[in-house]
């Protein structure tokens, strides 16, 4: 059996225990075809990028699989037909990585960035210690070359 990874966006005006039920049936359809589902991640309810089909956020899900694949194109067969699945993709991986998603770890740190104190930086310098930069005349030259505007 080829192992996946599967990520489906479901629609925003469904609760999350109904997202959770979409995944345990998608579930449901693997199982029956001799597969397993590994890791199951809810990412939640997040804001897309652009609208599809009139929503403006999806419940994200992921899962880990270890099946044959006819019971993945199966799921993907039922999902194309289910109305509350907006989009999926499959990957077929080597292995599968049982630590967090990159989304999940993405959410333990703090989304702001680093956090830099003010005594990080260097000395602040004036516009005069700058050196001057060959590519351009100064700025004299560059207001009279403008011309009027009147």
């Amino acid at each position: 059996m080829a192992y996946y990874e599967h990520v489906f966006l479901a629609r925003q005006d469904i609760s999350s225990q109904q997202a959770e039920e979409l995944v345990a049936h998608f579930k449901g359809i693997l199982e029956e075809r001799g597969g397993k589902v590994g890791k199951v991640e809810s990412w939640g309810l997040k804001s897309l990028q652009f609208r599809i089909n009139k929503n403006r956020k999806a419940h994200f899900a992921l899962m880990n699989i270890d099946a044959p694949a006819d019971a993945v194109q199966e799921m993907e067969r039922q999902m194309r037909i289910h109305e509350d699945v907006l989009r999926y993709m499959t990957i077929r991986v080597d292995e599968l990585d049982d630590g967090p998603s990159a989304m999940m770890k993405r959410n333990d740190r703090d989304d702001r960035g680093p956090r830099r104190d003010r005594d990080d930086r260097g000395p602040r310098r004036d516009r005069d210690d700058r050196p001057p930069r060959d590519d351009r005349p100064p700025r004299e030259d560059r207001n009279e070359n403008r011309g009027s505007a009147n």
